[in-house]
């Protein structure tokens, strides 16, 4: 696979077409995401007859093909992702990086709304804007990821796809689109230490959910096997889990030198 790559959007149709299907929930709506809103990077061993490709965005890598056409040393930019793959690809990438930790994962998607639960007076809970910007840097680099899959936290609040439950204009709770599909909008969501354990990422959580389903998309959610909390939430707010999976945490490259480069796609 070469380190050339591209920032634009890979045609619908081709060769990887089947690699990367339209439609799917959690992680798989990565590569669509990437391809709407050209946030993230395309990799593949050949710019126009691919046998394998890569997308990567906010820190986690779908890759999938033919891991015979993948030279390890080719992945060293893929170094501390995540990375999702079919257990073909194991093999390359135990020789690309010095170490790879498997992740125990679960999908789960919006069905049933959960009912209304009255609640005493709360901080108010609306739709980010792009003047909220300065409110979602200032939650710090421990949140960081909340939007690093739109560029950033401008990109997160212009694309209108976060809410947030802010107390005289500081944001204390989030909950947001992570990776935008054609059928699924996987979410994220996170709230300060301080302010847990009082519902403010319930009342996020059903606020998005109400504007992906308004916009006839359906919400999933993906999370660790061992984040209970999160489970918790995903459960609460109306839930169902479909799927486990593994994905893994690579660590820095091996020494390795690559077989060869290609050019990138024009």
């Amino acid at each position: 696979m070469s380190i050339e790559n591209s920032r634009r959007a890979v045609p619908a149709v081709g060769p990887w077409a089947p690699w990367f299907p339209a439609g799917r929930p959690g992680l798989g709506a990565l590569p669509e995401h990437a391809g709407r809103t050209g946030n993230g990077t395309w990799w593949a061993d050949h710019p126009f007859e691919p046998w394998a490709a890569a997308v990567s965005c906010g820190g986690y890598t779908v890759l999938a093909g033919d891991p015979r056409a993948t030279d390890p040393a080719d992945l060293a930019p893929l170094a501390h992702t995540y990375v999702v793959a079919p257990d073909r690809f194991l093999p390359v990438l135990g020789a690309a990086f010095e170490q790879i930790i498997p992740w125990e994962r679960m999908i789960w998607v919006h069905r049933d709304p959960a009912p209304a639960v009255p609640r005493a007076p709360r901080p108010t809970v609306r739709r980010l804007t792009p003047r909220d910007t300065p409110a979602v840097r200032a939650l710090g680099p421990d949140l960081a990821w909340l939007g690093a899959s739109w560029g950033g936290p401008a990109g997160l609040t212009a694309s209108g796809r976060g809410w947030g439950a802010f107390r005289e204009g500081r944001l204390l709770s989030l909950a947001c689109v992570h990776f935008s599909g054609s059928r699924y909008e996987d979410i994220a969501v996170a709230t300060l230490p301080t302010e847990r354990g009082r519902g403010l990422a319930t009342a996020c959580v059903r606020a998005l959910c109400a504007d992906i389903t308004a916009r006839g998309s359906a919400p999933s959610w993906t999370c660790s096997r061992d984040n209970h909390p999160s489970r918790g939430l995903a459960a609460k707010t109306g839930f169902h889990l479909i799927h486990e999976y593994v994905h893994y945490a690579v660590g820095a490259p091996s020494a390795l030198q690559p077989r060869s480069q290609v050019a990138a796609a024009p």
